[in-house]
């Protein structure tokens, strides 16, 4: 694989950018859709999230520092268009995100893509009660298996207030399983 520094610089070169962004692509499409997928649940709107993703990190390429891993960054872009989607999508529906949520839960089912067992289902209903942030650091770390150190550049947060934010996660989804 291409160091990430050469890549970064080859993306930014416009002789050698389209072929470094094709490699960028195909070395982080999978993950970044996953990412989206567990944000967004949708395989449909993954799909919609990540191309909306791809085009904003090749038109921002040159805004990129170098402050944080090129993952981090893109992670932190893909994160933010979800979340962007989402607001969109429960303000076009005229319902709360609290309802869309639900919403979406309740769509997995019918969703071909969805490989899920119930116990599957019940985690996603689970992760449905909880705010963005909790979610979002909950799946990073339980599903993505992200350290604490990466998820603190994505969110842009301290690693302390995000090991606290995995607790409580992790507090209220255990609550909400044994309720159920």
């Amino acid at each position: 694989m291409i160091a990430e520094e050469t890549l970064v610089q080859e993306l930014k070169s416009k002789e050698s950018q389209a072929k470094a962004f094709e490699v960028l692509v195909n070395t982080y499409k999978e993950r970044l859709y996953w990412h989206i997928r567990r944000i967004v649940l949708d395989h449909d709107d993954a799909d919609d999230v990540l191309q909306n993703t791809f085009i904003k990190v090749y038109r921002n390429i040159d805004g990129f520092k170098g402050d944080s891993k090129l993952y981090s960054w893109m992670y932190r872009i893909a994160t933010n268009e979800s979340l962007t989607f989402l607001k969109q999508k429960s303000k076009k529906m005229g319902i709360g995100d609290q309802e869309l949520k639900e919403h979406m839960v309740e769509n997995l089912q019918a969703d071909a893509y969805f490989e899920g067992d119930e116990i599957q289902l019940k985690l996603q209903k689970a992760l449905a009660t909880l705010p963005d942030k909790q979610k979002l650091v909950f799946t990073m770390k339980y599903f993505q298996e992200m350290k604490y150190e990466d998820i603190s550049e994505v969110l842009e947060t301290s690693v302390g207030a995000l090991k606290a934010s995995y607790h409580l996660a992790a507090k209220k989804i255990e609550a909400y399983l044994k309720a159920d």
